[in-house]
Parts: C-alpha cells; structure tokens; sequence
C-alpha cells in the first residue's frame, strides 16, 4: 500500500476523530482503493465504517440510489453521480460524511469523449453540503486511480478543518 495514501488517510482520520464524525466511500474507478487505505490507516474503526464499490451504473442506482435519470441524463463520470452517490453513501451507511469518486482511469475516456484522465469527486460534509470537483490527472490507468484515491482523502481532510 502507497505511504502517502495511509498518511492521508491517518491525517483525515485524525480529524475526523476531533469532530466526532466517521466516512463511508462510495468508489467507482478507484475500485475501493480509497476503502482500502482507511482500513489500513490506525485506529481507522473510530472513523472509517463501509466502503462500497459501484463500478457498474446499476450498482450505483441499487446501491446509492443514484438516479436511473442522472446516469442516463449526465452518464456516471458527471459531477450529478458524484454528488448523488455522495449523498447515498451518507443516507445508506448513516455516517456523517462521505467521499465519493467516479471517473475514467484509462486507457479509454467516455463515449462522449471525455478524456481518459477525468474524474468527478464528491464529498458529504456532516452540515448536509455536498461539495464537488472535477479533475484531470494524467498517466496510465495505476496512476489515475493512486492520484484519484489521494487527492480524495486531502481533499476532504481540508474541507473538514
């Protein structure tokens, strides 16, 4: 496992311990990568409760309960499916915050032609906001995810303090 991921992840569980809230991660391209470096951060069961792997449109609507509507209308790799799974990974696990990431690792971008590299993030804040970015990183598929996966817990960890 990448350093940096567990230190991010030990970062944001250092703060979401001092407030009092735990996150659950809603994945899609980064296939539970973000999942998988809380689990292996410290102490990481007083903040980190369920993680879920949404790589298919209908495990996102079962799951989620992203909009059949918001994939059809906006595709999954749209900042809608974002926010929708970020909101779904809050209401389904009952945690205060969230994390949510969908995007295309690579080799091939969208049949819309968005690129290869392109990634939509979503994160549920315990005051009800959801805050979403979009992002382009480069390099093959690996790095996509690892650069997805990371800038997701640093992210969060700043929206938080």
């Amino acid at each position: 496992m990448n350093k940096d991921l567990i230190n991010a992840a030990e970062k944001l569980g250092g703060v979401l311990q001092q407030i009092g809230a735990k996150v659950a991660a809603a994945e899609s391209c980064t296939s539970g990568l973000v999942s998988t470096a809380l689990g292996a951060a410290s102490d990481s069961s007083s903040y980190f409760t369920s993680g879920f792997v949404t790589y298919t449109d209908g495990a996102k609507h079962r799951l989620l309960h992203v909009s059949e509507k918001t994939l059809q209308v906006h595709t999954a790799v749209s900042e809608a499916t974002a926010r929708e799974m970020a909101t779904g990974a809050k209401e389904v696990s009952g945690e205060s915050a969230s994390i949510a990431i969908t995007g295309y690792a690579g080799p091939d971008g969208g049949e819309d032609g968005t690129p290869a590299g392109t990634v939509w993030f979503g994160w549920g804040l315990p005051d009800g906001k959801v805050v979403s970015l979009q992002r382009h990183f480069a390099g093959g598929p690996e790095e996509v995810v690892q650069q997805a996966a990371l800038f997701s817990l640093r992210h969060l960890t700043e929206l938080l303090t």
